[in-house]
């Protein structure tokens, strides 16, 4: 069955799958986008985390450097320091240099510096940003090498250490001399003032000779008296804390070592704890292997011993020089309301590396997404391309036709557009041709006989009227077929439906056509049922309907060849045999070849295309028929079978089983409709 074009193109459109999102225009679209959208967002938030991060880090270990330096300054000037009064020119050049506000207090919050000057209201941190006391040092903030040792004591608080001028002079004076001896001798060294003031000696090298070193620093200078007094001072208040947690004393040394004895402390002069241990102990008559439990018990007691004299040792030491450092201090650093620290401005390198890293982003969007609208206008450019030559009139060759996608879709619909305009534009020339050739003929003959007339060859009688009267009807015939195909084409054709009954509008056209069957040799019968029900009604324009039938019918007589049979017969199809109504006009005439069913309702298409053709007729007759059909929700198809016949068959609603039928046309309705002349002539031109 035949369709129009448009809407086998609608059926096709509408039965095609929709395309899934991922392979779509608009999913292609959505993962680009979201693909530049995330490379760029990954991208930014990447140089912003390492930028920002690394600007940080930078400030915090600015920040903590300058923090660090503060503390430490603050700490050197209250170990060297018995009191705060004068630390006002440390603490405020501090100030300065870092650009920080520097807020001293006691442990009870009593001021004792602040940067900002005494106007400054602003209220300090619920917490201290240091503790500044040289006799615990916060080793956080300052390096455990700069530690005495791990009683985290200021090395700069020396107290009763502290040497006088003439001492210092003296120990320097024998210091320089055995740095003259290890210089003579090749070894780099210098000498280097402690912080007790006391000299010593500093080797420029790691790797020396030791004999030679011993040589030269044989003379050794000892404790002079002002250490003698102190070390004394020292060694009593550590022997008096081991006596009270029930140890033996210990002597103390010069750089604070000690050496471990029992019952005998530094005045006493007993043996020390080692030698002792070794009599009690001895290896010769207790070797480790048959004793084992008593070297034990021995060398707890020594790590016993050694961590009680550490303990006692560093308790000595905060005592002895409580008095001779400042006491405990509050550190206050970027307290609010004050000096407010500085916002960390970018440097070149992390600006320059913002610039280089948005540039690469900016390029890489830019790239990708030149990249992907260039495959993507890429076919819409070829369809322009196309649509300008197919305006300019041109033979455009067809757009290649991608993935299955939208663009892919509208690529294959442009070119069967393409092919479809091609192939109407050829039959608007091959239409304007006919439709000349056929005006032209019933023209020519028409002025031919007025000619012969005007110059009396020919004479106005009866017969010459008759003659120019065909001819003129003939011209009317065509104007009506075409008036009647433009009308249906805009939807102009006016209709009025109603109830019909199919058997008797079959007869009436059967009727209409008998005599010309009759001259061409033709059998023409109406198949009609059994008797009983009576036939199928159908819900049509009865005049429109007959007029279709009236064609299907002329052009089977045409065709078929004398001796043939033309049959009309109708029935009930669709489920329950009462959707539809089919009207079927079947013939045994030569049939249509398989090639050309596809064209036979086409307008002027003819099987036989010699302007001098047998069979007659304009071309327009099935292309009515097919119009006349769908105006009247119907459709028209045809069956054949070359050498045996066709089968033409309408098929119309049914009428509502409620909807009475009109009463059938009487001899004097169908003669009407036959014309005086016999079938009506606008269904005679085929």
């Amino acid at each position: 069955m035949r369709r129009r074009e448009p809407e086998r193109r609608r059926r096709r459109e509408r039965g095609r799958p929709r395309l899934p999102l991922r392979r779509s225009l608009l999913g292609r679209l959505l993962i680009v986008s979201v693909l530049v959208a995330s490379c760029a967002v990954a991208a930014t938030a990447w140089l912003a985390v390492q930028t920002t991060s690394g600007a940080i880090r930078q400030e915090q270990g600015q920040d903590l450097s300058s923090d660090a330096k503060i503390y430490n300054t603050l700490l050197g000037y209250a170990a060297t320091h018995p009191r705060w009064e004068d630390v006002e020119d440390t603490a405020r050049e501090l100030a300065r240099t870092s650009q920080r506000r520097i807020v001293l207090t006691t442990e009870d919050r009593r001021p004792l510096f602040d940067s900002a000057g005494a106007s400054s209201v602003a209220p300090l941190p619920a917490q201290a940003s240091a503790v500044v006391d040289p006799l615990s040092v916060d080793t956080v903030l300052v390096p455990d090498a700069m530690t005495a040792g791990s009683d985290r004591i200021d090395p700069r608080a020396v107290g009763p250490f502290l040497l006088p001028a003439n001492e210092r002079t003296e120990l320097r004076g024998i210091t320089e001399k055995q740095v003259a001896c290890l210089n003579s001798v090749g070894v780099a060294a210098d000498v280097v003032d402690g912080p007790s003031g006391r000299p010593r000696i500093e080797f420029v090298r790691g790797d020396t000779d030791r004999d030679l070193e011993f040589k030269c620093v044989a003379q050794n200078s000892g404790a002079t008296l002002t250490e003698k007094k102190a070390l004394d001072e020292l060694n009593a208040l550590a022997d008096a804390c081991l006596k009270r947690q029930g140890h033996k004393g210990a002597t103390l040394n010069l750089d604070l070592s000690w050496d471990r004895g029992y019952g005998q402390i530094t005045a006493a002069g007993k043996q020390p704890a080692a030698k002792q241990s070794a009599e009690k102990y001895p290896s010769e008559k207790y070797p480790a292997e048959k004793y084992p439990t008593e070297k034990k018990a021995a060398a707890a007691v020594e790590r016993g011993d050694d961590r009680a004299i550490a303990s006692c040792v560093g308790s000595a030491r905060r005592e002895q020089l409580t008095d001779h450092v400042a006491a405990p201090a509050l550190l206050f650093i970027d307290g609010t309301g004050a000096v407010s620290v500085p916002g960390f401005d970018l440097s070149p390198a992390n600006t320059a590396r913002i610039v280089g890293v948005t540039a690469l982003v900016l390029a890489l969007t830019v790239g990708v997404s030149v990249i992907a609208g260039a495959r993507l206008v890429r076919p819409l450019h070829a369809l322009t391309g196309a649509a300008q030559r197919m305006r300019d009139g041109l033979d455009s060759a067809p757009v290649p036709v991608g993935p299955d996608n939208e663009i892919g879709r509208l690529a294959a619909a442009f070119n069967d557009m393409a092919v479809h305009r091609a192939r109407l534009e050829e039959q608007r020339k091959v239409m304007v041709s006919d439709v000349a050739h056929e005006l032209r003929t019933p023209l020519s003959n028409i002025r031919g006989w007025l000619e012969a007339a005007q110059d009396g060859l020919a004479d106005p009688d009866p017969a010459f009227v008759s003659s120019l009267l065909e001819e003129a009807v003939q011209l009317q015939h065509i104007i009506d077929d075409l008036q009647d195909l433009g009308a249906a084409d805009v939807g102009a054709l006016r209709l009025h439906p109603e109830p019909v009954y199919a058997d008797e509008l079959l007869g009436q056209v059967a009727a209409a056509y008998q005599g010309p069957a009759e001259t061409a040799g033709v059998t023409l019968t109406v198949a009609t049922p059994q008797p009983g029900p009576p036939g199928p009604t159908l819900y049509a324009d009865p005049v429109r309907l007959r007029q279709a039938v009236s064609n299907l019918v002329s052009n089977a007589v045409r065709h078929t060849p004398s001796g043939g049979r033309v049959t009309l017969r109708s029935y009930r199809t669709g489920p329950g045999h009462g959707d539809e109504v089919a009207l079927e006009v079947s013939d045994t005439g030569a049939g249509i070849p398989a090639d050309d069913i596809p064209h036979v309702f086409d307008r002027f298409w003819r099987a036989e295309k010699s302007r001098n053709r047998s069979t007659g007729g304009s071309g327009l007759g099935l292309a009515i028929v097919l119009k006349l059909a769908e105006a009247q929700a119907g459709t028209a198809s045809v069956v054949s079978t070359e050498g045996k016949g066709s089968v033409f068959t309408l098929r119309l609603p049914a009428a509502p089983a409620e909807a009475p039928a009109e009463a059938p046309a009487d001899a004097t309705a169908a003669e009407a409709a036959a014309g005086p002349d016999g079938p009506d002539p606008i269904n005679m031109t085929l």
